[in-house]
């Protein structure tokens, strides 16, 4: 892993890139035979884990995988993996024998014995759902000629938490909807999710907070729809829907608000252009404004991409891996501050 590599999502040339920062697709599988991962004891899980391990890294696969260890590597390294959203923090935090094949890119990651003994995942900038499922579905393709997968004939893929049988599959788009919560609309798109069975989740997904105006979306529903039929309606109907919401409002803030907007955006690029501590919800919140301007043309003289850069590079296990060690918090504010005036003053 390379935390210097610019991140996937920070590609600002993305289909729908001003609201959506990223697509995600997530297949859950489980080994046929093999008790789920929460019933396991220690010596199956660390069996589970050597066979994945050899499987993962025989060389014959279209993708080229490197191996963590989850047990011996750092809890930084771990926490570096869920900042680039390529492990989950379930993984990280549980204490059983686990481990993660990431991908050349960084863009693909194959998570072994979380709640599932296989959980892989894509990863696109924008609304890229379909280049996501593609990379996946020729993985698990060879996978399955090496393993068999669990699977019941009615009830599809079995997966240890019944929400994920059927096809086993969770379609996600990180979305920024600053102008929604701004104008009071928020709460109805996430009334209008929760109808059409999507769950909205935070920063990093299942048990997070939103931060920096950011969103998780995912389908909830596996069992009794095909992957095709998924796919579609995430693509072209739930998500470009929200697109639509937020540039809504956007335009009903330029329409009616457009001063008080241009001095938040340029209050707040000034604060981090010129700060010299910063908290990173600080400067999660100031980067949305800031970002939200940058989208809204109100801005022109930092490209989107830095922006986008900037709200990875702020986190904690980022900012310790660029000064090579341990950073107290009070000198994580300052290293912070110094970061983001750097990178926005150029």
């Amino acid at each position: 892993m390379r935390p210097d590599r610019p991140p996937p999502l920070a590609r600002a040339d993305a289909p729908e890139s001003d609201v959506v920062l990223s697509s995600r697709v997530r297949l859950a599988r489980n080994v046929a035979g093999e008790c789920f991962v929460h019933r396991c004891s220690e010596s199956a899980h660390r069996a589970m884990l050597g066979m994945l391990q050899q499987v993962m890294l025989r060389g014959d696969l279209d993708e080229t995988l490197n191996w963590v260890d989850l047990e011996t590597v750092s809890a930084h390294d771990r926490q570096l993996l869920v900042e680039r959203h390529l492990i989950s923090r379930h993984l990280a935090e549980t204490n059983i024998p686990r481990g993660v094949a990431i991908a050349d890119d960084e863009t693909m990651s194959v998570m072994v014995n979380e709640e599932d003994h296989v959980r892989m995942q894509a990863i696109a900038p924008g609304l890229q759902p379909e280049r996501c499922l593609r990379r996946l579905v020729r993985l698990d393709a060879q996978l399955e000629t090496r393993l068999n997968w669990a699977m019941h004939e009615q009830w599809g893929y079995l997966c240890a938490c019944p929400t994920n049988a059927g096809t086993g599959i969770r379609f996600s788009a990180m979305v920024h909807l600053p102008a929604l919560r701004m104008t009071g609309e928020l709460s109805k798109v996430q009334q209008a999710a929760k109808d059409l069975h999507l769950a909205v989740r935070g920063y990093y997904g299942e048990g997070s907070e939103s931060s920096g105006n950011f969103y998780q979306i995912s389908n909830q529903i596996t069992l009794g729809v095909s992957e095709e039929e998924l796919l579609d309606q995430f693509q072209r109907v739930l998500i470009p829907g929200v697109v639509r919401y937020e540039r809504a409002a956007r335009d009903v803030l330029l329409d009616r608000e457009r001063l008080t907007i241009e001095d938040r955006v340029h209050r707040d690029l000034a604060i981090l252009r010129s700060a010299r501590l910063l908290k990173a919800d600080e400067a999660m919140k100031r980067l949305s404004n800031v970002r939200l301007g940058a989208c809204m043309g109100l801005i022109d003289t930092i490209g989107l991409d830095t922006i986008n850069a900037l709200f990875l590079h702020i986190q904690p296990a980022h900012l310790r891996e660029r000064v090579g060690g341990a950073l107290s918090p009070a000198d994580a504010r300052g290293v912070r501050a110094e970061l983001v005036r750097n990178m926005l003053s150029v």
